[in-house]
């Protein structure tokens, strides 16, 4: 804890040593200024709590120094208590006047020194408990002011494209099969069935996701009615991957060793867990590199490891992951709102798992996961 700080102004040192002697028995640190421009000198060096300011000084008296003291923004906090020796109301009015915080009467006396100094102490403390609050406020709202402007961009940049792109498909080949529908033969008639219903599901995608990422962001916890569920690794991966390796024609590129372990976890979310981190593997390596996923079980836990090679996140995109966000979108053509991670994110923690991210240079990612295991029945 601090030590409270206090500043002794007075041209005689014989009243500093008064002062000295009468707090002893107190847990303060003091220093000695012998004139006001002393004062503002170390003011200006010292983090001092507290001003004992004499009244009758040469050159620059102590209501004068008050004044002076108490208009620059960098001292006019800190508590003055004006020593004085005249005690008419004018002169007492006249301290109050100069901006101190209160006065003490010479000859001083030991208890009352010690509680105005006291009370002055505490006034100080709780005005620096309010300026931190304040601090920490304005960092806070000048931190959401800068996610709010980063999640404006990213939706601005991904969301019209994300579910605009589909729609278009979908109303654009219903609206050639109105136009034209008589004189068109079925098998045109089927490819464009097909382009709608290929639209369709991926818009269907987007919706689902981003409803779950709400529900997620709302409850943070799985619904209780499918707390009971669980799932199969093993199937859900593989399942996961064989898809995933059709579409993007890397079959040759998956190294699998998952066991079959029963997941504490409704196959929708697990499904959904999977689903985001290969999706992420397979888009952001490069086509030809492997793509591993390994598991093994320590006896209370399932720990999945996932590795990709490609494109790699440094500490503080790692650090950064969000809803919404995605990184270096500019640099890179890439479908997708961001929602990836912080739907892995947010189904980890409502599970009771964990979650990291380790890439290293040049071009390895792996992505750990710690996972609740069924208990035998």
């Amino acid at each position: 804890m601090k030590i409270p700080s206090i500043l002794v102004v007075d041209d005689q040192p014989d009243n500093f040593d008064i002062i000295e002697t009468l707090l002893a028995a107190q847990n303060y640190q003091l220093y000695y200024a012998a004139s006001a421009r002393n004062a503002v000198e170390l003011l200006e060096t010292l983090k001092i709590d507290l001003i004992l300011l004499d009244v009758m000084m040469p050159e620059v008296d102590g209501i004068q120094a008050c004044r002076n003291i108490k208009a620059d923004p960098k001292f006019a906090s800190i508590p003055i208590v004006m020593v004085t020796a005249l005690n008419t109301k004018e002169d007492l009015a006249s301290c109050l006047q100069s901006g101190a915080d209160d006065f003490i009467s010479k000859p001083i006396h030991k208890v009352e020194l010690e509680a105005r100094v006291h009370s002055m102490l505490r006034i100080k403390q709780q005005y620096d408990e309010i300026y931190d609050l304040s601090q920490i406020q304005q960092e806070t709202i000048s931190i959401l002011e800068t996610s709010i402007d980063k999640l404006r961009t990213n939706l601005l940049a991904s969301m019209p494209h994300e579910l605009n792109t589909p729609l278009n498909g979908i109303l654009g080949g219903i609206n050639l099969l109105l136009f034209d529908l008589d004189e068109m033969p079925p098998d045109e008639i089927r490819e464009l069935l097909e382009i709608s219903q290929s639209a369709a599901l991926r818009l269907e995608s987007v919706v689902q996701r981003l409803l779950l990422h709400l529900q997620l962001e709302l409850t943070g916890q799985i619904p209780r009615q499918l707390l009971d569920q669980t799932s199969c690794l093993h199937s859900i991966v593989e399942t996961v991957l064989t898809k995933q390796a059709d579409r993007a024609k890397r079959d040759a590129d998956i190294r699998l060793s998952v066991d079959t372990i029963e997941l504490q976890i409704p196959p929708q979310y697990s499904h959904a867990l999977i689903t985001e981190l290969v999706d992420n593997a397979f888009k952001f390596s490069t086509p030809g590199t492997p793509i591993e996923i390994v598991s093994d079980w320590d006896g209370s836990h399932c720990n999945v490891l996932i590795c990709s090679y490609g494109r790699i996140m440094t500490p503080e995109q790692i650090n950064e992951i969000g809803a919404f966000m995605q990184f270096d979108r500019k640099l890179y053509e890439q479908q997708g709102l961001g929602l990836g991670l912080k739907i892995v994110q947010s189904i980890v923690k409502a599970i009771g798992g964990s979650f990291s991210i380790a890439s290293s240079p040049p071009n390895q990612t792996a992505v750990r996961l710690q996972l609740p295991v069924a208990q035998s029945k």
